[in-house]
């Protein structure tokens, strides 16, 4: 995804996360507070090269192919790493995205509790609650 400014124009995925980043981590500066209480994953495209990218509450940051974060984020992370492979095709990985999120998720998932998007070299798309909920139906 390519962000833009008035004053310099489109912002790389990687220059934005560093941007994030910087902020993120200036604010540790002061008495060692963390006011962003929240990690953050960045997904973009910059010139056909799909970026995903954690941004941590200190201003660290870390590329992945595939993650998981929050409650349960290990069991995703260590299920991530059985199934994604770089040659996934769309509807494969948003499967074993949904998958993953199964893992730690209490309840029972549908279109009302859970959103998918999808960053391609198009832009960035929500799936609407259709769409979500016939992926959740395939995997019925």
């Amino acid at each position: 995804a390519v962000v833009s400014t008035q004053s310099t124009g489109e912002i790389p995925v990687s220059q934005l996360v560093q941007r994030l980043a910087n902020v993120m981590q200036e604010y540790t500066h002061s008495g060692g507070v963390r006011p962003f209480g929240v990690s953050l994953l960045v997904a973009g495209v910059d010139q056909e090269t799909p970026y995903l990218v954690q941004c941590d509450p200190s201003g660290a940051y870390f590329a992945w192919k595939a993650t998981a974060m929050g409650k349960n984020h290990v069991n995703g992370k260590t299920f991530l790493e059985k199934r994604y492979n770089a040659d996934l095709e769309l509807e494969d990985a948003v499967h074993t995205a949904i998958l993953t999120l199964k893992e730690g998720f209490e309840g029972q998932m549908t279109e009302d509790n859970i959103e998918i998007g999808i960053c391609t070299s198009d832009g960035f798309r929500k799936l609407n609650r259709t769409e979500v909920k016939d992926y959740l139906a395939a995997l019925n």
